[in-house]
């Protein structure tokens, strides 16, 4: 509590401490929302196989151009075993006998199909180009998919191991400007990349510099604020981010080419980059590491802005020394990361608290990256959670004063996983039918005449009903 003296001398929370504060969360919003990029950039739309008959303009085999689209798609597009339209394959030869469906159905030999060896058509109503349309990640290669985004991950997790030795030997301010500018260049290239493997390159490279970015931001933030202002400050970092998840899918309903939206998230960086000029180096550490004198320095500044002259003119090198001494003396001895888990209370408070940090990260990122998973309306889902992010987050502020830290992790902690075991038994039957009940009078007007005739038998009823949903249901999602 050493250092907390002379902060206080020079003001806890000023309006240096405003400004500085203000910065950061800016930079924590507009940073932290790369993280979920890819559910935008990344978005894998409906798609088929392309067809010949269907979307060659010159094909006018056996008549096709009196045919409706319905029609074409019929003959052209297998079911998978699900009843529905097959994305990854294609008849090898139009089917004409399709066209003739009735109550009875033939036990004819399956047809041929064939992979999508012409490529894909894909449904661009929610976003004209992302990463999948363009490289066609989908079929044999979606798994190409999750490659992305684990390369992301994989930078994420090397820049955690090595950003905390960099900071205590460089500096807060010097590892965030550095890890600020590669963070700017490699996102902003990811929008001109030629290849996907560029692309994942660029994303790992970028992921690399989110948590320095991150840690530095927060002890610029931390090691300049009182303790009794740590909660306030946590509360508002949380409202950043939720703030730039909701900026962010603003910016996807507004482009929807990923390049632009690229673009849009990334080329701003460089005006905070320039902005760190002014920010002030953690007076703490620079006295750590025999550096006084510009510790000094730090601290009349920061006296200065916040109207504390008096107190500045008193702070002295002797002053600094004194009030420092024994974090000098502490900091003279080498210390490793073993020294964490000598002693047994502090050994068993940071195996707990890292494991209940690792059940957190896992729901947040499981989810958070997978809302294309959630509801076909990715957009909504994230602005509207996000928002929530923010009311949660003011709420907890006040039970975390009232409660107080660990109950109040417990409680959040449980009801996170209550929450998440509930999705999974939200019905969808009822939906599904209601559609169908909707579906089946608008058939006469889309020629599906035959299908209505349904047959006595129970198991051919059922059997037909499920068509009349596959092809009311998909064959109008795949006109594209």
């Amino acid at each position: 509590m050493a250092f907390q003296e002379l902060l206080n001398q020079v003001g806890s929370l000023g309006r240096f401490q405003i400004l500085q504060i203000s910065f950061v969360l800016f930079l924590v919003g507009l940073v932290v929302p790369h993280i979920t990029m890819e559910n935008f950039t990344a978005a894998i739309p409906n798609h088929r196989c392309w067809a010949p008959i269907l979307d060659n303009d010159t094909a006018s085999d056996n008549g096709s151009r009196i045919l409706s689209q319905d029609d074409l798609l019929r003959i052209s597009i297998p079911l998978d075993s699900n009843l529905r339209l097959d994305k990854c394959r294609r008849f090898a030869q139009p089917q004409w006998h399709l066209l003739h469906l009735n109550g009875t159905f033939s036990n004819e030999t399956e047809p041929d199909t064939e992979p999508c060896v012409d490529g894909w058509v894909y449904d661009r109503s929610n976003f004209l180009s992302t990463i999948v349309t363009e490289w066609d990640l989908v079929c044999e290669s979606q798994a190409l998919n999750s490659v992305a985004k684990f390369s992301f991950m994989i930078g994420l997790f090397i820049g955690a191991i090595i950003c905390g030795h960099l900071s205590d030997r460089f500096g807060r301010k010097f590892i965030l400007t550095c890890a600020l500018l590669q963070f700017a260049i490699t996102e902003t290239c990811v929008a001109f990349a030629p290849s996907f493997f560029i692309y994942c390159l660029l994303r790992f490279l970028a992921g690399m510099s989110v948590e320095p970015i991150s840690v530095n931001s927060h002890l610029l933030m931390l090691e300049w604020t009182s303790p009794k202002f740590l909660g306030m400050v946590a509360v508002l970092t949380s409202c950043a981010a939720s703030i730039g998840y909701m900026i962010l899918a603003g910016l996807a309903f507004l482009f929807r080419i990923w390049r632009h939206l690229q673009l849009a998230m990334s080329v701003p960086i460089f005006f905070f980059l320039i902005l760190t000029r002014w920010m002030s180096e953690s007076a703490r550490w620079l006295i750590v590491t025999n550096k006084p004198q510009k510790g000094l320095k730090e601290l009349r500044k920061v006296a200065h802005m916040n109207g504390m002259k008096n107190s500045g003119n008193t702070l002295t090198m002797e002053v600094v020394e004194a009030s420092m001494k024994n974090e000098l003396e502490a900091a003279k001895r080498k210390s490793s990361p073993r020294d964490l888990f000598h002693t047994p209370i502090l050994r068993k408070r940071i195996c707990v608290l890292s494991f209940m940090r690792y059940l957190f990260t896992i729901s947040i990122f499981g989810l958070s990256l997978h809302l294309q998973h959630l509801s076909t309306n990715i957009i909504l889902l994230q602005f509207l959670s996000s928002a929530l992010g923010i009311l949660i987050s003011v709420i907890g502020h006040f039970v975390l004063n009232h409660m107080g830290r660990r109950i109040t992790q417990l409680v959040l902690m449980s009801l996170r996983g209550i929450f998440m075991l509930t999705a999974v038994f939200v019905p969808q039957v009822g939906k599904s039918q209601d559609k169908q009940r909707r579906r089946i009078p608008s058939l006469k007007s889309q020629g599906f005449e035959e299908l209505l005739e349904l047959p006595s038998d129970p198991r051919e009823e059922n059997f037909v009903q499920d068509m009349v949903t596959i092809f009311s249901d998909d064959y109008s999602e795949f006109f594209f």
